[in-house]
């Protein structure tokens, strides 16, 4: 990948992520963690999760340890649920989480941290094969995950 195409990546996915936080910024804390009608997970969990996603597609997937721990992976990991609401330190969390991960991941790619690679096939049916197509992939997945919150922000 050129550094000009993982710039305007980086960039897309930095963007993508202030646009959830900007979404956010309206709403409580309870509003965040309401569970709009129709939906099975809330605005907080949907936020959550793509920190975490990117983190194991672009981390555990190349062997790296993940910048986030183990109880946040289980909390936000495809296949989860939100078991009720969060608090407001742990929201703070996820609000320095969501720049300080992506941050690190710029840091760590271009020291070449990742260099091995387990192929995964997402839910959309996409073989993923290196870090590469991971955060490409990490991308549209983000961008899908914005695009509900934006459905359940007229909900809350």
């Amino acid at each position: 990948m050129t550094t000009a195409h993982f710039d305007f990546l980086f960039n897309a996915t930095q963007q993508a992520r202030r646009n959830m936080v900007e979404l956010m910024k309206p709403f409580t804390l309870a509003q965040v963690n309401a569970f709009p009608e129709g939906f099975n997970n809330n605005l907080v969990w949907n936020f959550g999760h793509v920190i975490v996603t990117q983190q194991l597609l672009c981390y555990s997937l190349a062997g790296a340890k993940p910048l986030v721990d183990d109880d946040l992976i289980a909390a936000y990991r495809r296949g989860s649920a939100p078991a009720g609401g969060i608090s407001q330190e742990a929201f703070d969390d996820l609000l320095r989480l969501s720049t300080a991960t992506l941050e690190q991941f710029k840091f760590d790619y271009t020291a070449g941290v990742f260099q091995a690679y387990n192929a995964y096939t997402t839910s959309f049916g996409m073989e993923l094969t290196s870090v590469e197509e991971a955060f490409t992939f990490n991308l549209a997945h983000e961008a899908m995950h914005l695009g509900t919150m934006i459905a359940m922000r007229k909900l809350v």
